[in-house]
């Protein structure tokens, strides 16, 4: 698949067979997070590849918003160093690098939202992240059960020249 068709086609998936990835492709996937854009080459990321259904299970029981994580065969969880000023900006672009790559494996995978949550400390201390470091995103990842289709706006609805 050609970059710009997966790019138009990436879709978020909540539901997910119960097929395993493959270790190769997972380390694949976050190594495509690891290249990804970083404020003055900083790279505040660490990423944790949870594949133990039990962890997923409780993960998805703290996190409202991120109940399929339970089914998803695997969770990457993207946290940072809570001293960098770009943390946000830097693990969401790793996480985005991932959803992509996700994507060009074959695979679904969605987006949950972590940096800021009330569950933020708890999903870090359930994953014994160190204290220096916060929540950004978790991202569960498998074959989807089916692909999402939802509308996107279109694009002379998002796009201005010159001026809004």
């Amino acid at each position: 698949m050609d970059a710009i068709e997966m790019l138009k086609s990436r879709r978020s998936v909540r539901e997910f067979e119960t097929t395993p990835v493959e270790k190769s492709v997972i380390e694949d996937i976050v190594d495509c997070g690891r290249l990804a854009a970083s404020a003055l080459n900083q790279q505040p990321w660490h990423f944790i590849a949870v594949t133990d259904e039990a962890v997923r299970k409780e993960i998805a029981k703290i996190a409202p918003n991120g109940k399929y994580i339970a089914t998803a065969p695997v969770c990457i969880v993207t946290v940072a160093k809570k001293d960098s000023g770009y943390k946000v900006e830097d693990g969401s672009a790793a996480t985005q690098n991932m959803l992509n790559a996700a994507k060009a494996h074959g695979l679904g995978s969605c987006w949950v939202a972590g940096y800021g949550k009330p569950y933020a400390e708890e999903i870090c201390k359930l994953l014994g992240v160190p204290d220096n470091y916060t929540l950004i995103s978790m991202m569960p990842v498998g074959v989807a059960v089916k692909p999402s289709e939802p509308v996107k706006k279109p694009l002379g609805e998002v796009l201005s020249w010159e001026k809004f």
